[in-house]
C-alpha cells in the first residue's frame, strides 16, 4: 500500500498527536502512523500519572509560590549537570524553562485541559540543588484524562478530513535522497502487508528505548557498573529504539542513549500487560529503605529529593534490588503508585473518591498490592517477615540481625521525641512535611515496629525503566542533525525520540513532570516549522 501526504508522524503519542494536531490548524495534510492499537492512541503518556513542570503559573501565584524562569534555569542546570559540548540540550533546556507556561500550560488549558488546585513538591535535591519551589502540576484526570481532551481535538478538528490515522502500522525504516526525506516504509502488522509513505516532512515521535530492556542493557551507564539482574519495563513495548537504528542509518546523530530515566522503586505489575511488566511505586516516606541483605544504606534513601540518586545506590551493591520496610498504617496513609492505572479517582475526576482516600488511605490499592503483586510480603514480626523475605527471593540475602538492628534503632530515635531526632530521613520527613501539599500524604514520625500498626510489609523493589534522556538530536526547530551538524531537510524529531529536545534536553537527571511539557513544546515547535510560522501561544 502506498500513500501520499504533506506530512508523516511516526508514532502516535502526545508529542505526535500535539504535532499532527498544529498541523491540522495549519492546514497540512497528516498521515499519523502508531504501531500500536487504536484504543492505545497517546502511547506511555496515556498510562501516566499527568505530572507537569511550569514556572512561574497563575497556579503557583495564587498559593504563594514565588517562581521565576531564572530560579528555574539554574535548577535545571543544576540537575543536568551538563557537558561542555551540551550545546542544544541547554538550549532547549532554557527554551523549555522560559516559555512553558505560554506554550505548554496555557495551550493545554485552551484545548480543555485542567490541573489539579495544589502545585506538588518533587526533585527537590539532596546534594545539589533541585526544584527550590513546587513545580509539579497534576493534570485532573492524570495522563489519560490529557490524552482524552487531545484525541477530541484531533477527532473533531475542522480540518479533520486531511488526518488519516493508521493504527498497527510499524515504521521500519526512513527514506533519504541526496540529504533529504521523502518517506517513510514499513509493515502493517493487521495482515503483514507492505506500505510506503510519500511525504514532503518526516516526523519521528516514537518514543524511546526503556520499552527494549535489551537496548537498555547494551546502553547502561557505565558508571553503575553491570546492569542489575533484574530489570522491569515501565515503559510501552513499542518503545524499543528502531527508528532511532532507522536515523542512524541515515546519518543521523543519536546521543546521550546511556542516559535514562529509571526509578529504584519498581515491583512486578499485579497484572501484566506484557512479560517483564513493572509499576513504579511513589515510595512511602516513612518506610525504612534496606539494601538486598537487610541492612540500611548508609545514607538513608527518602522519594521526593533526587531519583536518581535512589537509583545510583541500589546500584552500587552486589544485588542490584532493595526492600522497603512499613506497616499497615504507614501504607495506608503514604503507599502510591504512579500512573493512571493506580489513580483511578484521579484519572475518572472524582474528587469525593479522592479525598475519601486522602482521609482514610488507599485501603484498595494497598491491599490490591498485598495480594496480588508477588514483591509484597506481610507479617507480624520481624523475624516472620524476614523468613518470607528470604523465602520470596530463595536466598537467604536478609540478615535478621541487620535488619532489626536498623529498625530498632530507627524507632529508638523517634521515641525520644522530635528535639532530638538525630536521623537524616526523619530530619526530611519533618522539611517535608511543612509543605501543605506533602503533610497530608506523610505520617508524623511513624515507628516501623509498632504493634498498633501491623502488620509489618516488606516490599522488593527493583530497578524499573521508563523515560530515555536522550536520543535524536535536533536544532530548536526540531530539524534532525547529523553528526557533522547538519540538519537533513525534511526529517524532525520531537518527544521523547529527540531526548525530549535537542538529543538530551535533561541531561542526568530530570526535575520530573519535565517529560509531558516537552513533548508538547517540541511537537508544536516542529509543526510551525514544517508550516513556515511561529509558535503562537
Amino acid at each position: 500500500m502506498n500513500y501520499k501526504t504533506d506530512v508523516a508522524i511516526a508514532g502516535g503519542g502526545l508529542a505526535g498527536m500535539v504535532c499532527a494536531l498544529e498541523l491540522l490548524n495549519n492546514g497540512k495534510k497528516v498521515i499519523l502512523l502508531d504501531r500500536a492499537e487504536e484504543q492505545r492512541l497517546g502511547g506511555l503518556a496515556k498510562e501516566s500519572f499527568g505530572g507537569m513542570f511550569f514556572v512561574n503559573t497563575p497556579l503557583q501565584r495564587k498559593t504563594g509560590i514565588k517562581d521565576s524562569a531564572d530560579l528555574a534555569l539554574k535548577d535545571w542546570h543544576s540537575f543536568a549537570e551538563f557537558e561542555a559540548d551540551a550545546t542544544w540540550p541547554k538550549r532547549w533546556a532554557e527554551k523549555y524553562v522560559n516559555e512553558c507556561t505560554d506554550k505548554v500550560y496555557s495551550w493545554l488549558k485552551q484545548q480543555g485541559v485542567s490541573f489539579f488546585p495544589v502545585v506538588h513538591w518533587v526533585e527537590r535535591g539532596l546534594h545539589k540543588p533541585g526544584n527550590s519551589v513546587p513545580r509539579f502540576h497534576m493534570v485532573w484526570g492524570t495522563g489519560h484524562g490529557l490524552i482524552a481532551e487531545l484525541e477530541k481535538q484531533l477527532r473533531n478538528h475542522k480540518n479533520k478530513a486531511n488526518l488519516t490515522l493508521k493504527f498497527k502500522h510499524k515504521v521500519t525504516d526512513i527514506t533519504v535522497h541526496q540529504n533529504n526525506a521523502t518517506g517513510v516504509t514499513g509493515v502493517n502488522e493487521i495482515n503483514g502487508e507492505l506500505f510506503s509513505v510519500e511525504a514532503e516532512h518526516i516526523v519521528i515521535a516514537s518514543g524511546g528505548i526503556c520499552g527494549s530492556i535489551d537496548k537498555v542493557r547494551t546502553n547502561w551507564y557505565k558508571p553503575w557498573g553491570t546492569p542489575p539482574a533484574t530489570i522491569l519495563n515501565g515503559s510501552i513495548l513499542e518503545a524499543d529504539g528502531l527508528l532511532h537504528d532507522a536515523v542512524d542509518r541515515q546519518h543521523g546523530n543519536i546521543t546521550n542513549l546511556d542516559k535514562c530515566w529509571h526509578y529504584a522503586a519498581g515491583v512486578n505489575h499485579p497484572r501484566p500487560h506484557f512479560p517483564n511488566h513493572g509499576i513504579s511505586l511513589v515510595p512511602p516516606k516513612s518506610a525504612l529503605w534496606v539494601k538486598y541483605t537487610g541492612e540500611r544504606f548508609s545514607v538513608p534513601l527518602i522519594t521526593a529529593f533526587d531519583t536518581r540518586f535512589l537509583v545510583e545506590e541500589i546500584c552500587k551493591q552486589e544485588k542490584k534490588y532493595s526492600w522497603q520496610i512499613l506497616n499497615m498504617k504507614i501504607a495506608l496513609k503514604e503507599l502510591a503508585a504512579s500512573g493512571a492505572e493506580s489513580n483511578i479517582a484521579i484519572r475518572d475526576k472524582k474528587l469525593f473518591s479522592f479525598l475519601k482516600t486522602i482521609l482514610f488511605g488507599n485501603k484498595a490499592l494497598v491491599n490490591d498490592f498485598i495480594t496480588n503483586c508477588k514483591d509484597f510480603v506481610v507479617a507480624d514480626s520481624i523475624e516472620e517477615l524476614v523468613k518470607k523475605m528470604n523465602s520470596l527471593t530463595g536466598e537467604n540475602n536478609v540478615n535478621l540481625a541487620l535488619l532489626k538492628d536498623a529498625v530498632q534503632a530507627y524507632d529508638n530515635t523517634i521515641d525520644r521525641g522530635q528535639a532530638l531526632h538525630n536521623d537524616e530521613q526523619l530530619r526530611r520527613i519533618a522539611h517535608i512535611r511543612q509543605y501543605k501539599g506533602d503533610r497530608v500524604r506523610t505520617c508524623k514520625f511513624q515507628k516501623i515496629n509498632d504493634k498498633k500498626a501491623l502488620p509489618l510489609i516488606a516490599i522488593r523493589e527493583h530497578i524499573l525503566t521508563r523515560k530515555t534522556l536522550g536520543g535524536i538530536q535536533t536544532d530548536l526547530n526540531c530539524r534532525v542533525l547529523t553528526k557533522e551538524q547538519h540538519p537533513i531537510n525534511g526529517l524532525y524529531a520531537i518527544g521523547e525520540a529527540a531526548g525530549f529536545g535537542g538529543g538530551g534536553i535533561h541531561g542526568l537527571r530530570s526535575l520530573e513532570g519535565t517529560f509531558l511539557g516537552t513533548c508538547v513544546l517540541t511537537g508544536r515547535e516542529a509543526a510551525y516549522t514544517i508550516s513556515g510560522t511561529n509558535c503562537h501561544k
